[in-house]
């Protein structure tokens, strides 16, 4: 195409950031014949820039220039129920409605929790970022702490290291950690991770064991621990430096980030006022265990409560399952990178 400009970016990788979905989806939309660059059918390896107009499907899709680009992450606190949709035909609630408003962009969120699971939930304003966070080539494993009812023996949890085979194949739990729980007590706590996001997972592996769960949370997800004093239903904002290191991770080259404008921190601001916890009309569940996530990771975990990154480098190593003790909690969650 002679209107496009050949010193742009391709086309799929522009669509993918836009949050339109994957880059290999774009691929097979853009080979479906279903977008156009300024009037005329798109071909994978276009390439576009911001000043393109580009419309997928009929529908515009907004651009913004490099210069304008500012890449958000967000680590929210979701209550248990919310659904992960933007919205629901039954009218329930979703966790896009207590994020803060954008323009010209969305919030894309990092995978999803069932309406009964709370606990971290990333989102994040670049789609590609996103789609590469969930990929399992990035090899991102996720933490959960579960409350289980049922007879759990080590030779129990031994199969569900090695793997079971589930209606959708074989799934197993990387590690199994013990919550401190009470021996004599009929509702066990144990942290359990997975290098997965299949639906249901945890519960489903749990269940074909014949243990039920009866609470499950998401602590971590990769290198992202959930800060400890983000209530149920807030928010908490990744500053810059530890957006451009979420970059490096699943090797992506970070954008150069600009510091944001005085009136985008005045309207953060303003947000953030608003960005209260969830209040629930039930009787509030029991308190879990004080235990801290799994870190393979060495160094002491006191941080101030307001660095959610470490510098420190985890290790190979793992915690004993058979440890009796509950792990200490961190003074704050976040993110270690890798």
């Amino acid at each position: 195409m002679t209107d496009i400009d050949a010193l742009g970016e391709k086309l799929q990788k522009v669509l993918a950031r836009a949050g339109v979905g994957s880059r290999r989806d774009m691929e097979k939309m853009i080979g479906a014949n279903r977008v156009t660059v300024n009037g005329r059918i798109a071909h994978v390896g276009d390439r576009v820039t911001d000043r393109d107009r580009i419309l997928v499907d009929g529908h515009p899709v907004a651009l913004k220039s490099a210069q304008e680009r500012r890449p958000r992450v967000l680590i929210y606190n979701k209550p248990e129920g919310e659904i992960c949709s933007v919205s629901d035909p039954e009218g329930r609630p979703t966790v896009f409605e207590r994020l803060p408003t954008v323009r010209g962009e969305r919030w894309i969120s990092v995978g999803r929790l069932d309406f009964n699971t709370s606990g971290l939930l990333l989102f994040t304003t670049d789609g590609e970022l996103a789609n590469a966070l969930m990929h399992p080539s990035s090899n991102i494993d996720r933490e959960y702490l579960c409350r289980v009812l049922g007879d759990v023996s080590e030779e129990l949890l031994e199969r569900l290291r090695t793997g079971v085979q589930l209606d959708d194949g074989i799934a197993r739990f990387t590690d199994i950690t013990e919550g401190g729980s009470n021996e004599e007590a009929a509702n066990r706590w144990y942290y359990v991770c997975l290098m997965e996001g299949r639906n249901r997972e945890v519960r489903r592996l749990w269940e074909s064991q014949d243990v039920k769960v009866s609470r499950l949370k998401r602590v971590r997800y990769g290198p992202v621990f959930l800060p400890p004093r983000l209530k149920q239903g807030q928010w908490q904002e990744m500053p810059s430096e530890q957006v451009s290191a979420m970059y490096e991770i699943v090797s992506l080259k970070a954008p150069t980030i600009s510091a944001p404008l005085p009136e985008e921190v005045q309207k953060l601001e303003r947000q953030q006022r608003k960005n209260r916890p969830a209040v629930s009309l039930s009787k509030p569940p029991r308190k879990a265990p004080a235990a801290a996530p799994y870190s393979s990771s060495k160094p002491s975990r006191r941080q101030s409560a307001d660095a959610p990154f470490s510098s420190s480098k985890p290790s190979n190593s793992k915690p004993s399952s058979n440890s009796k003790s509950p792990r200490k909690p961190p003074r704050s969650g976040g993110f270690r990178p890798r």
